[in-house]
């Protein structure tokens, strides 16, 4: 069974929806042979990364919002992070444009690393705080799963992995996909969104039957 899943650093849903998944992989009543591939979304390609700027500032910004109301909003995001298990520091995180972290995911997936990336850098942006807009901090969080943190540097003074990254994105406008997270199993059952664990297990299931039907006919 392979699961893509479109995702990007700075989306709060995603790391819900990546433990949601797990969860529901994890109780499942018989093992699962799985495949998991991360795939690159940018929430706003434009965003220029800035480590002063207050996130519920931001947030409220791009949303038309009052800022009270973006507080709100986040402290409802840390109850549900709480509920699996996530720890969201939301006064610690750094707004940062996100490409060069994907490259960093894509160089990652080459090396069989890719879900060890992904996690990484989801707690080290929503539980650490850490700017991902920077490279020497990329290149550190790279080196924690093991891989080569000056080779990462190397790769990052250059446009290497851009085309992996933009591949993927141009992938997401094909399938129609506008928000992430977005799982797709098997290239046709969807799950958009930090949907329940409970929605996991039911799609899951019906792609196991499916499999099962096709192989034993």
């Amino acid at each position: 069974m392979t699961i893509e899943i479109w995702s990007d650093i700075m989306c709060p849903f995603c790391y819900i929806g990546k433990r949601h998944l797990e969860i529901a992989l994890a109780d499942f009543p018989e093992p699962l042979e799985v495949e998991i591939i991360w795939k690159s979304f940018m929430l706003n390609p434009l965003l220029q990364s800035d480590p002063n700027k207050d996130l519920y500032a931001y947030i409220a910004e791009i949303k038309g919002a009052s800022y009270e109301w973006s507080v709100q909003a986040h402290q409802e995001l840390v109850e549900r992070a709480k509920a699996v298990g996530l720890t969201y520091n939301f006064d610690l995180a750094k707004v940062a444009n996100s490409f060069d972290a994907h490259r960093v995911i894509q160089m990652a997936k080459a090396q069989g690393k890719g879900a060890e990336m992904e996690e990484r850098f989801f707690r080290a942006y929503f539980t650490e705080g850490a700017f991902i807009g920077d490279h020497e901090v990329l290149a550190r969080l790279a080196g924690d799963i093991g891989l080569d943190a000056d080779e990462v540097l190397g790769h990052l003074s250059t446009k290497d992995f851009s085309e992996a990254v933009n591949a993927d994105i141009l992938e997401a406008q094909r399938f129609g996909i506008r928000g992430v997270p977005f799982f797709v199993i098997n290239r046709k059952y969807g799950i958009s969104g930090a949907q329940p664990v409970s929605t996991f297990t039911e799609t899951l299931q019906k792609a196991q039957k499916e499999e099962w039907t096709l192989r034993n006919n």
